[in-house]
């Protein structure tokens, strides 16, 4: 059975740039999800927003942007802006777990409220033609919320429902409920897709062998920390490349270069891609120790410098 692989966003990490640099060099992933656009309490839209979803910015062969609203204006202002780029699909953010936005009723804090959900829903497929996804967790208190919700669901047409079955209170602390996503899928006609914890192909083998019917997967943190997963997995090779390191090299030296010519100074580049590290880290034998000597360094020389350190100790 076939199977598609979505690249899940991360705020902060998954921007046009690094999207760009991981289709160029690696490949794999089928579509890819864009950060969400959150309207600043009035109908605008950020530069930063408006950068990452310009078509002459990413060269990746399928993007879906992706919006966080509790408000049917703002979902409908928003999709009428990534129409005109000529985007045909927007995904709901129901998922987001932090706390401060939970408590201001967006992300997994509004799973609760599915009467606010489903008349939300009502009104955007009454008001605009535009393709709805849904990006959600078990709920943000208890799981009880998402099969609450998913029968008003029901009578909506959603293209797709991408679960991360963990509680939003939960973050990404914990285990996985993998029970309580059978019993989603058992609950609805939608096209469920997983997302969580896939890290390693063997993760993806065990997870699609417990769910067959799925065929759709989404990844998330282990593409960050892991650029060659979603081509692995679509070659079922649990095993790195012999040449990974090189590959590494040129993948992580265009994503500086990337940075480099958009970021104001030296200091800006160097946070940036010490941020990614403590994800790249975990692709190296000794995860600690590579994540350390990148953290110690205070300039780019000296950066560069425990990069290279990092990748000559792969190759000994």
């Amino acid at each position: 059975m076939s199977f598609t692989l979505l690249s899940s966003p991360l705020q902060g990490f998954t921007d046009f740039r690094f999207r760009n640099a991981v289709d160029k060099f690696f490949g794999g992933i089928d579509a890819y999800y864009a950060p969400y656009i959150r309207l600043p309490g009035q109908p605008e839209i950020k530069n930063s927003y408006r950068r990452d979803l310009l078509p002459e910015n990413n060269r990746v062969g399928h993007l879906i942007p992706q919006v966080m609203t509790n408000c049917a204006e703002e979902f409908l202002f928003v999709a009428g802006y990534v129409q005109e780029l000529g985007y045909k699909e927007l995904n709901w953010n129901l998922g987001c777990p932090y706390s401060m936005v939970a408590k201001r009723g967006l992300g997994s804090g509004l799973l609760k409220h599915k009467e606010k959900i489903d008349d939300l829903l009502t009104r955007v497929s009454g008001e605009s033609d535009i393709t709805i996804s849904l990006k959600m967790r078990l709920g943000y208190e208890n799981s009880h919320e998402i099969l609450d919700l998913l029968p008003l669901l029901e009578k909506h047409k959603i293209k797709s429902i991408v679960i991360h079955p963990r509680l939003g209170k939960q973050l990404y602390k914990g285990e996985v409920d993998l029970e309580q996503f059978q019993r989603c899928i058992d609950q609805t006609s939608h096209q469920i897709c997983y997302n969580g914890d896939i890290d390693s192909v063997i993760k993806f083998r065990e997870l699609r062998h417990r769910f067959p019917t799925i065929k759709c997967w989404a990844l998330g943190r282990g593409v960050i920390a892991n650029p060659f997963l979603a081509k692995m997995i679509q070659m079922d090779n649990d095993h790195l490349p012999d040449d990974w390191t090189d590959q590494f090299s040129r993948f992580h030296d265009t994503l500086f270069q990337y940075y480099e010519e958009a970021l104001s100074g030296p200091g800006h580049i160097l946070l940036k891609m010490q941020s990614f590290w403590e994800y790249f880290s975990r692709l190296f034998s000794n995860p600690h120790k590579a994540y350390k000597n990148i953290k110690k360094a205070k300039n780019i020389k000296a950066y560069y410098e425990a990069v290279g350190v990092n990748i000559a100790g792969e190759r000994i």
